[in-house]
């Protein structure tokens, strides 16, 4: 079974975050970069199941050579390889056609992503995917199992979850509790290092979009405590300062 597991590299959750250029351009000085959390469980279940069946593990990312601490950790948790395509990941669309454009030539069984990425959030990736292969695509995957050629999944819906099975090709978007988490042990990343990373060229397409400028958001307000037996108070600020009444 040939998996490809797809991979971003976006800022730690607990960076602090600014720009430059009037607010055009992401600060990345002093910023840790990690790989996308949701793409971590994608990881971790691509590895078990390359255990459990056999077969070869890629991961790919879209982005700079920013992004090659990222890929070698994932080489050091347990892919075989690592493809990534030179150049900045600009909007959805962009990288869905760039993973689209490899996952065509190599063929693959299986395609894991994270549901999503942490710093745009978009959620559409694994469905523009699906959509240009020609391939179903489900999102997001809370349990995975391939048997006999076929996955079984569920999937979050609202109010519950969905239990489904499809045959393979298949591209899904992953998150938790689908796998735990894995740390690189030192033969892993000892290994890690020897293993191929494939630096390919962006395949070259309009932008569909335009980056106009970046905001953060408001910073928040003065917290007041109200004592708990003041409920008049606290009425009467939910009323004419908050204004929720």
């Amino acid at each position: 079974m040939k998996i490809l597991v797809c991979i971003t590299s976006v800022p730690d959750t607990t960076a602090k975050i600014s720009f430059t250029q009037d607010n055009t351009q992401f600060n990345k000085t002093g910023v840790q970069f990690i790989i996308g959390p949701y793409d971590d469980y994608a990881l971790a279940r691509a590895v078990e199941l390359k255990e459990q069946h056999g077969g070869s593990l890629t991961v790919l990312n879209v982005g700079t050579s920013d992004s090659d601490p990222q890929i070698r950790k994932a080489l050091a948790i347990g892919a075989d390889d690592a493809i990534r395509i030179d150049t900045e990941p600009t909007d959805s669309y962009f990288v869905a056609a760039q993973i689209a454009e490899i996952a065509q030539k190599n063929s693959y069984d299986l395609i894991l992503m994270g549901r999503e990425s942490i710093d745009f959030n978009s959620g559409v990736v694994h469905g523009l995917v699906g959509e240009m292969l020609g391939i179903p695509s489900y999102s997001p995957v809370m349990k995975l199992e391939i048997t006999d050629g076929k996955a079984e999944f569920a999937r979050e819906i609202d109010g519950g979850k969905e239990f489904l099975e499809a045959d393979l090709p298949l591209v899904l978007g992953c998150q938790e509790p689908i796998a735990e988490w894995k740390i690189p042990n030192m033969r892993g990343i000892m290994t890690a290092r020897s293993k191929p990373l494939n630096v390919v060229p962006a395949t070259p397409m309009d932008d569909l979009t335009v980056l106009k400028k970046y905001t953060l958001p408001a910073p928040k307000g003065e917290c007041k405590m109200i004592a708990a037996e003041d409920a008049e108070q606290l009425i009467a600020l939910l009323r004419t300062e908050a204004k929720v009444l």
